[in-house]
């Protein structure tokens, strides 16, 4: 059963469920609130790669923890929307608007059509929107 309320994360606030950084505690608790059922996650499909990626290159994760971090997302059942069924758009239009990437703009444009807000880490990319609705910074959740 879909719930009610919905909410947008991008890499930067999953990669801190799985190393613990500034914020991890906010991130975490995200998680735990959705896990609990009070609202849906919804992300890109690029969100994963983005994360594993991020783990990747962390000096502190062996290949072992970032199969788990894989493990982890698979099972996570967050919903991931594709950039080419017209999430390209908004997110073009937002990247020339504000001079920012395809990658982060995909996440605020995701967060638009659903009508819900966007939860990042990536405070120079809040910097740059300006002031957005739908964008909040994960320090502030």
């Amino acid at each position: 059963m879909a719930r009610s309320r919905k909410l947008v994360v991008d890499a930067s606030v999953v990669v801190k469920w799985y190393v613990e950084e500034e914020y991890s505690a906010q991130a975490l608790k995200i998680f735990e609130d959705y896990s609990d059922g009070k609202f849906d996650l919804l992300s890109v499909h690029l969100m994963p790669f983005e994360v594993l990626n991020a783990l990747r290159y962390n000096p502190a994760m062996g290949v072992r923890d970032i199969e788990r971090a894989g493990e982890s997302l698979s099972r996570s059942q967050i919903t991931l929307f594709p950039l080419l069924d017209g999430l390209y758009l908004d997110s073009v239009r937002i990247a020339t608007e504000y001079g920012t990437t395809i990658y982060d703009s995909s996440y605020l444009a995701l967060a638009e059509n659903a009508e819900c807000d966007l939860c990042t880490a990536d405070e120079k990319f809040v910097d740059r929107i300006e002031s957005d609705g739908n964008l909040k910074l994960l320090r502030d959740m």
